[in-house]
């Protein structure tokens, strides 16, 4: 029976790219973000930022599951099409629970349970796949059955959380959390995951960048339009746009296409462990720094564009505020370890301008919400600008290398 369904698989190589039915998943990951936004915006608290948090890490091994197994066999053909196509369904669940995960509403399904489920089904759907995409390599096999371990007690943690009540659930999600980082990485010690093909994992990895960054200009977008178009207001997007460039700028000027050929070169579990290393684990603070912006921005917009409560000279919330410039922050050292992962060496300008966003943390809290967000914005313009210029031949050969 295994073999008949294995017939039904088509690995990858080399030369693999990503197939239009995993952009096609990602739309359901563009969703489900926008969620964890909104769910951080209305409650604008340190509570509602670590459900937020929380939230955003389940999705992240969700997501990442799907990119390892996309990897290993062409996810637009025979099984790997159904079951992709399964798991969009469980995450669009998902997506459609986030506001009620913590809280759930009177009347109508669980939320929690539904929240939950989503998830469960998704991960046991993307290990039952895996395992038949395996074949006969004995190896990947004995990984997957280890990794199903902390797999395993992850799901029971949040099967426990979702039927506790409200405090007592978040306490045991986040130890679901700890158990799945934690356990994926400690199984994967042993050696056994395959990464026939790098450009493809490298790729993938660059366009969930694309959708935090997109869903970012979108929260930005969104919050101002139910206002009339005033000078502040397009100022305050233009200059969340000039953010959102800077970060997209930061990662695929130079960063992505180094990376993508040192996890080239490099061969057999060396490469699956730079790849669980540089990308699995070292990408999702980076999408935690983007959604984080996104609700730094969006509170931004919602006081230019909602005169009749706010001034123009209003500061920032504390926790608005602390996620728009520690987001920002968070993915620039996040940057910095990728860096460190890939070639050995610091990027000591992106740490000076991480360190700087901190420092002015105090100051920013004083500073009207739209001179809060041009200093931002100043700093990363000078950043990308003092890059392109100190090292700009090598810049140049690293880009057109990359492209001969």
């Amino acid at each position: 029976m295994k073999r008949d369904l294995h017939k039904h698989i088509h690995g990858t190589d080399e030369s693999s790219r990503v197939t239009s039915l995993e952009l096609f998943f990602d739309l359901v990951f563009v969703f489900a973000i926008t969620q964890v936004t909104a769910l951080m915006s209305h409650d604008p608290t340190w509570s509602g930022a670590l459900h937020g948090l929380m939230v955003l890490g389940l999705l992240w091994f969700g997501w990442t599951a799907f990119a390892w197994l996309g990897n290993q066999a062409k996810a637009d053909e025979g099984l790997l099409r159904s079951g992709l196509v399964i798991a969009m369904a469980a995450m669009f669940a998902v997506g459609l629970a986030i506001p009620e995960a913590f809280h759930d509403l009177h009347g109508g399904l669980a939320a929690p349970l539904v929240f939950v489920a989503g998830f469960v089904v998704g991960r046991m759907v993307h290990l039952g796949v895996y395992f038949v995409a395996a074949g006969d390599d004995d190896g990947l096999r004995r990984q997957l059955l280890r990794t199903a371990v902390p797999v395993g007690i992850w799901a029971v943690l949040l099967l426990a959380g979702a039927l506790a009540g409200e405090s007592l659930r978040v306490v045991l999600w986040a130890v679901a959390l700890l158990v799945d980082y934690v356990g994926i990485f400690t199984t994967s010690r042993a050696g056994g995951w395959r990464l026939p093909a790098p450009a493809h994992f490298a790729e993938r990895h660059g366009l969930i960048i694309i959708i935090a960054i997109g869903e970012s200009i979108v929260a930005t977008g969104v919050a101002g339009v139910s206002a009339p178009i005033s000078w502040a207001l397009l100022t305050a997007v233009l200059l969340g746009l000039a953010i959102s460039v800077a970060l997209w700028w930061t990662y695929f000027d130079v960063v992505a296409p180094v990376a993508e050929r040192v996890l080239t070169r490099a061969t057999g579990q060396e490469r699956a462990r730079l790849a669980r290393d540089s990308y699995t684990y070292l990408h999702f603070p980076m999408v935690v720094g983007i959604v984080f912006l996104a609700l730094g921005m969006k509170t931004v917009v919602s006081y230019v564009a909602d005169t009749g409560h706010h001034g123009l000279g209003d500061s920032l919330p504390t926790v608005p505020l602390v996620a728009m410039y520690g987001g920002v922050a968070l993915y620039l050292i996040a940057h910095v370890c990728f860096r460190l992962r890939n070639i050995h060496s610091v990027n000591k300008q992106r740490v000076v301008v991480a360190g700087l966003l901190v420092v002015l943390l105090p100051v920013a809290a004083h500073l009207p919400a739209l001179v809060a967000v041009g200093v931002l914005a100043a700093l990363l313009i000078g950043l990308i600008a003092y890059e392109a210029i100190r090292f700009a031949e090598s810049r140049d050969s690293i880009r057109h290398a990359a492209h001969d």
